[in-house]
C-alpha cells in the first residue's frame, strides 16, 4: 500500500488483486446474491481507492481494510433494509389478466363492435385510425400514403378516438 500511495501503479494493481477475493469472502458472509456480493466488492474497492491517500503506512493495512468494508456492507445492508421495505412482490395474482387466452378472448369479443364503429368513422377520421393506430405507422408515413397533413392526421385521430370511445362505450353498456 505504501508503493501505491507513492504512486507505483504495478503496486497498486497487485495490492486491488490481492485484496479483491478477501473483500469478496467477508461480502460473502453478509449477502447471498452474488450480484450483492459483487456490488459490495466494488463498494470497498472504490472506498479504498477514494481513501487511499489517508491510510498510514506505519500502521496495519488489513484492519484497516477490514474497517473499510464492514462499512461498506453494512451501508449496503442498510440501504437493501430500506429498499426491500419499500416494495412489494408482485405476482401472478395481481394481474388482470395473467392468461394470454383471456385477453384473446376479450379482443375477439370486440373485434366486431370495433369494426362497425370504425365504419361509422368519417373517411378521413377512419384513415388516420387505421394508418397510425391500427397499422402502427409514423405521421409521416400516414402522411405520404393518405395525402393528409400531419396536423390533420393529428385533429382527425384525435376526433376519432373520442368518437369510437362514446360509440364502444355507449354499445359496452346496451345502448
Amino acid at each position: 500500500m505504501a508503493a501505491a500511495q507513492a504512486g507505483d501503479r504495478a503496486a497498486y494493481r497487485a495490492l486491488l488483486l490481492a485484496v479483491t477475493p478477501y473483500a469478496r469472502a467477508l461480502a460473502a458472509r453478509a449477502f447471498r446474491r452474488p450480484a450483492d456480493i459483487e456490488d459490495a466488492v466494488q463498494d470497498i474497492l472504490l472506498t479504498l481507492h477514494e481513501t487511499r491517500a489517508l491510510f498510514d503506512p506505519a500502521r496495519p493495512f488489513k484492519p484497516w481494510l477490514g474497517g473499510i468494508a464492514r462499512h461498506r456492507i453494512a451501508d449496503r445492508l442498510r440501504r437493501q433494509g430500506r429498499t426491500h421495505g419499500r416494495e412489494v412482490a408482485i405476482g401472478p395474482e395481481h394481474e388482470t389478466f395473467f392468461a394470454a387466452a383471456a385477453k384473446q378472448d376479450d379482443m375477439a369479443a370486440d373485434a366486431p363492435a370495433l369494426h362497425a364503429a370504425l365504419a361509422g368513422l368519417p373517411d378521413g377520421q377512419r384513415t388516420a385510425v387505421q394508418l397510425l393506430k391500427l397499422q402502427e405507422m409514423s405521421l409521416e408515413q400516414a402522411q405520404a400514403i393518405s395525402g393528409m397533413s400531419v396536423a390533420a392526421l393529428k385533429v382527425a385521430t384525435h376526433r376519432a378516438m373520442k368518437r369510437l370511445r362514446a360509440l364502444l362505450g355507449a354499445a359496452e353498456h346496451g345502448a
